[in-house]
């Protein structure tokens, strides 16, 4: 694995703004997210058994609690040390400690699920991020990205992120649906299942035998 100088990364995760994330009391963002992780649940329901996941990029644990009521044995990571307590302090029985999605801390092929939402936009590297995610999983990823250019528009028409054309700061990758596809297939597996929640791409993929 290639070793990446966090230095030199465009990738600024610590001044990007997570707080309250997947909390909005806007009716419709609630509706949004509400469909996203009822997507991610349907997803979970096309694996065959799960005895251990792992939630990459868990930011302040919101996303953590809600999966965690769907799938039993799961622990979860966050890059920027500063929010590891906010994340435990919302998941208080499970294991969650800080490390890069460029080096993770699992031995090769020991978890049965890595789960990595709305985290690949963010990646200087997004496909060292996926060998990774190959590296440590045994049989099955879960990767959510927003769906371009309907994010961008969708961000135009409430009049945010104007001056970047719609793009949300941070984002530093854009894909379609396609292009999400062809890209996990060619790096990690076979997709084998896809939900499309307005305004993303949520997939399903199992790794390549070797």
């Amino acid at each position: 694995m290639k070793k990446i100088d966090h230095t030199k990364l465009k990738a600024t995760p610590e001044i990007e703004n997570f707080s309250g994330k997947y909390e909005d009391s806007n009716l419709i963002s609630k509706f949004l997210v509400d469909n996203y992780f009822k997507s991610v649940e349907k997803l979970l329901n096309k694996t065959a058994t799960i005895n251990s996941a792992h939630e990459i990029g868990c930011g302040e644990g919101r996303s953590t609690m809600k999966i965690n009521k769907m799938i039993s044995n799961l622990t979860a990571s966050e890059y920027v040390e500063s929010l590891i307590p906010l994340a435990k302090n919302n998941n208080p029985h499970l294991t969650i400690f800080q490390e890069s999605v460029y080096e993770l801390k699992y031995e090769d092929n020991s978890v049965d699920l890595v789960l990595l939402l709305e985290v690949l936009e963010h990646l200087d590297f997004p496909k060292l991020a996926l060998e990774e995610l190959k590296r440590i999983s045994k049989k099955y990823i879960i990767l959510g990205v927003p769906r371009e250019p309907l994010w961008r528009f969708l961000n135009i028409c409430r009049f945010k992120y104007l001056r970047h054309f719609g793009n949300t700061p941070g984002h530093l990758n854009h894909w379609s649906k396609k292009s999400i596809i062809k890209l996990v297939e060619k790096e990690y597996g076979k997709v084998i299942a896809i939900e499309s929640p307005i305004p993303w791409t949520i997939i399903l993929a199992e790794k390549h035998s070797s």
